[in-house]
C-alpha cells in the first residue's frame, strides 16, 4: 500500500495507542516510542497495534504512517482511526444481581445460602448417538 517512490516510513500515534513495528527478520517488534524514528520500507514489515483500555468515544484514537522518499522528504500520509472496545467475561460471583468487574469473591465459592462464587452447570450427556 506504499506509494511509488517511497523508502521508508514512520509512525505516530496517540497516547491510548501502542505500536510495534517488525521488521528484518526480528523475532521481537520494537515498539514506536516517539516520532522521529523510521524504518525502512521493507517487504515482511509489519505494523502492529494494540490498545490496553476501552475507548471513551468512537474514534478517539490514530495512527498516522508517513511515507518517505529517498531524499528523506515526506510523499504522503496514511492514517486510521481506531476504536478500543473493552469486553468482559465476568460474573455475578456474589450472587446479588450484579456483575462487578472487581469482586474479591471472583476467586473463592462457598456453598450455602451466604455463599458466593460462579455456578457453572455442564451438560455432559450424548443426545445424538
Amino acid at each position: 500500500a506504499a506509494p511509488a517512490g517511497a523508502v521508508s516510513f514512520g509512525v505516530k500515534h496517540t497516547e491510548g495507542v501502542s505500536v510495534d513495528v517488525v521488521w528484518r527478520g526480528r523475532a521481537e517488534a520494537e515498539p514506536v516510542a516517539g516520532s522521529g524514528t523510521r524504518w525502512p520500507l521493507e517487504e515482511g514489515t509489519v505494523l502492529r497495534f494494540s490498545m490496553s483500555q476501552a475507548s471513551t468515544e468512537v474514534n478517539d484514537n490514530k495512527v498516522t504512517v508517513s511515507f518517505y522518499g529517498e531524499e528523506g522528504k515526506p510523499i504522503t500520509q496514511a492514517g486510521v482511526f481506531l476504536t478500543g472496545i473493552g469486553i468482559s467475561l465476568d460474573v455475578d460471583a456474589d450472587q446479588d444481581s450484579v456483575v462487578e468487574r472487581n469482586s474479591p469473591n471472583k476467586a473463592s465459592w462457598t456453598w450455602g445460602p451466604e455463599g458466593h462464587g460462579a455456578i457453572l452447570l455442564v451438560g455432559c450427556d450424548r443426545e445424538i448417538p
